[in-house]
């Protein structure tokens, strides 16, 4: 399992964090979504090998929102 943290700018309330959450909850792979509103970041585990880096980024920009990797 690989953690990460993305900026996701575009939230705004509470309805962006139950959609962040659930786009990204929904992928395979994916555990311990943490979405931070005021910080407007989302901290998650996930295993590469079953869903990408790429995949997770456009579940949430699908979404619309704006996507970038903080850390890895």
């Amino acid at each position: 399992m690989e953690r990460i943290t993305l900026q996701v700018d575009g939230m705004s309330c509470d309805h962006c964090v139950k959609t962040v959450t659930a786009v990204t909850e929904a992928l395979p792979s994916v555990k311990r979504v943490k979405v931070d509103l005021k910080g407007g970041t989302v901290s998650l585990e996930f295993d590469p090998a079953q869903t990408p880096l790429k995949t997770i980024k456009s579940a949430i920009e699908d979404s619309g929102y704006e996507v970038k990797v903080m850390q890895r």
